[in-house]
């Protein structure tokens, strides 16, 4: 897994040993940046189901003012502090160990990006989205990109956000709601 664009293109971003972490593939993350690009350069992102902060970090290669990555496996959290050291992003980046719920209260900033890509067998998409309707986190032209399975049907519309656009790749889904 490396850095696709920008400043950090072409590092290689340390991944867990085992499977626990599903990180987005380099197909998937560049057609993502790919939709999302006008809200990149001086974004504030959230990458809420960090993993490796694969995508986090992507975003803050592309110009992203500041990225909130969040995790609460301890093991993402280690692999997200030496990627972000790797990157030497430690003055974009802001980290948050624990639950997803959590870390959701703790962001005071209007944000113009959530990345969600939770485990694809949880609640957390309904749950991610609530959350950020009821602590008002969306910047007022900001996007929410969910990546989860093609067989998963995530709506219309969720908390009040509407779909804007889907992709597909495969048997990964990006939704993206505003």
């Amino acid at each position: 897994m490396r850095i696709i664009a920008g400043d950090y293109k072409g590092r290689r971003l340390e991944t867990p040993d085992n499977f626990d972490v599903r990180p987005t593939t380099d197909k998937v993350k560049e057609a993502m940046f790919s939709i999302i690009s006008p809200y990149v350069v001086d974004g504030i992102f959230v990458d809420l189901f960090s993993g490796t902060g694969n995508l986090g970090l992507e975003a803050l290669s592309r110009g992203a003012s500041k990225c909130y990555f969040c995790d609460s496996s301890r093991t993402s959290i280690g692999i997200i502090r030496k990627n972000i050291k790797y990157c030497r992003a430690e003055e974009y980046s802001v980290i948050y160990a624990g639950d997803f719920r959590q870390s959701l209260m703790k962001i005071k900033d209007k944000v113009d990006v959530f990345l969600l890509d939770p485990p694809y067998d949880s609640d957390y998409y309904n749950i991610s989205f609530e959350m950020i309707k009821e602590y008002d986190l969306l910047a007022e032209d900001g996007i929410i990109v969910a990546e989860h399975r093609n067989d998963v049907e995530l709506g219309e519309e969720i908390a009040g956000f509407e779909l804007l656009k889907e992709r597909k790749y495969g048997n990964i889904v990006l939704s993206i709601y505003g």
